[in-house]
């Protein structure tokens, strides 16, 4: 294999059907796919004489490019160098139209070109990014489920704390998720067509009858996308930028997942179950490794820097355009391919964790010093001077048993009540609203996967 990218070599398998949306044949058909759609809408205004029957049925078998179309369009650009003429002058080829001076009338190449990304990341978004981050959020929605009622220790500054429940804390990340996935789906790709410094100029001259913003406008909503009112030669990447926001958030709550994930495995707080016939270790035939989250890790980090850099380039151009654009907007789908192999890490890596619920209650029970919050609330609650200074005293920096606390609320000068009830609780039981959070949680993500 000498493939440059592992996305094209060691993960073809895992993302290499994803080459409907970020390889240069989908960009090439995405192109040819604007031009043709073109000619139908630019047909019905009159520009030209009527298409015929026969050039109509040409153009939309059209529609469909083949391999032998890739590789002359691919041929006729080793000699021209240009990309999009290349696409125009195959179209002419292909067509055979009366007036096939009617292909690519007015418009500039980054009319088509915007357009075209529009299509494949809208069509990528909608058909592959939602119905994945749906995959993992109704995997965390049944695992909130499952576990929303087994003890979990929690730690805050990596310090024993106020116990959680596991479902508890994946409930936090499938909040999370589902928030991110409204703003996915609510990004709203954009597009212009309006000629070589967005002024229709080319059009008018020809026509200055003709609505050409109104044309334009019907144009680009007849493709799903939405109308930018005013450009330069390129659109101004603000939507794009958008939309990698929302994909990079998307990203760094699944970084913090993996992470967490890989904590609790490490701590053994979570069970992390071996595969039959993987190895581990080179060396060390007990290792388990917890590495699908590290896969997604490293994964992430890639996604989410090129991510970063994209947003930041493609919003601003030297004046009308330069081409500097164009070379950077090939790394969208290296970006996005690398966030979509880091999700399928994690939802791997997730269909192997699992829980001891026993062993977690008598971890927690174990650290009896942690209800020294409730202690010092209830007593609070009761007026008693300062009881937080009072369980410092008690408890920071020290390893206490239940009995050694009880001893402690024995001699408080508070009622007999108050004291039983101290004493009746345990950390495996202190969890607050744990559970009614996870229900609450999980009703919402059932909510969003149903819309």
């Amino acid at each position: 294999m000498r493939e440059i990218s592992p996305l094209d070599g060691r993960y073809a398998d895992s993302v290499g059907h994803l080459s409907a949306y970020f390889s240069e044949f989908a960009l090439m058909a995405a192109r040819c796919e604007v031009e043709l759609r073109y000619l139908i809408a630019l047909d019905e205004i009159g520009v030209f004489p009527k298409l015929t029957r026969a050039e109509k049925a040409r153009i939309e078998a059209a529609r469909v490019l083949a391999d032998g179309g890739f590789a002359r369009i691919k041929e006729i650009e080793a000699t021209i160098r240009h990309d999009v003429k290349s696409c125009e002058l195959f179209l002419r080829e292909r067509l055979d139209l009366a007036h096939p001076n009617r292909i690519h009338f007015a418009l500039t190449s980054e009319d088509v070109n915007n357009l075209a990304y529009a299509l494949l990341l809208s069509r990528y978004r909608d058909r592959e990014q939602l119905p994945q981050l749906r995959r993992l959020v109704a995997a965390l929605a049944e695992r909130v489920e499952r576990w929303k009622s087994v003890p979990f220790p929690a730690r805050t500054h990596g310090q024993a704390a106020s116990p959680t429940t596991f479902g508890k804390e994946l409930a936090v990340f499938l909040h999370r998720l589902v928030r991110q996935g409204r703003q996915l789906e609510a990004v709203r790709f954009r597009g212009k067509l309006s000629g070589a410094t967005g002024t229709y100029a080319a059009a008018v001259v020809v026509r200055p009858d003709v609505d050409w913003i109104g044309f334009s406008e019907r144009f680009v909503a007849a493709l799903g996308l939405e109308p930018t009112a005013c450009t330069t030669q390129i659109d101004d990447g603000d939507g794009l930028a958008e939309y990698f926001a929302v994909t990079a958030r998307i990203n760094n709550v699944v970084l913090d997942l993996d992470i967490d994930l890989w904590e609790y495995i490490s701590r053994g707080d979570v069970v992390h179950r071996a595969a039959s016939g993987e190895v581990g270790s080179s060396t060390m035939p007990h290792k388990v490794n917890p590495i699908r989250f590290e896969n997604s890790e490293g994964n992430l980090a890639v996604s989410t820097a090129l991510l970063h850099t994209l947003a930041d380039k493609l919003t601003h151009s030297r004046m009308q355009r330069d081409l500097s654009d164009s070379t950077a907007k090939r790394n969208i789908g290296v970006a996005l391919a690398h966030a979509y192999l880091a999700l399928e890490e994690t939802l791997g890596g997730l269909d192997r964790v699992d829980l001891a619920p026993a062993e977690l209650q008598a971890r927690v029970d174990a650290a009896p010093e942690v209800l020294a919050e409730a202690y010092q609330t209830l007593l609070r609650a009761e007026g008693m001077g300062d009881p937080y200074e009072a369980l410092r005293g008690l408890t920071r920096g020290k390893t206490l048993t239940l009995a050694e606390l009880h001893e402690w609320v024995e001699d408080l000068p508070v009622d007999a009540k108050l004291k039983a009830r101290m004493k009746a609780l345990r950390p495996s039981a202190y969890a607050g609203l744990a559970t009614v959070l996870c229900e609450r949680v999980a009703a919402e993500a059932a909510t969003w996967l149903a819309g």
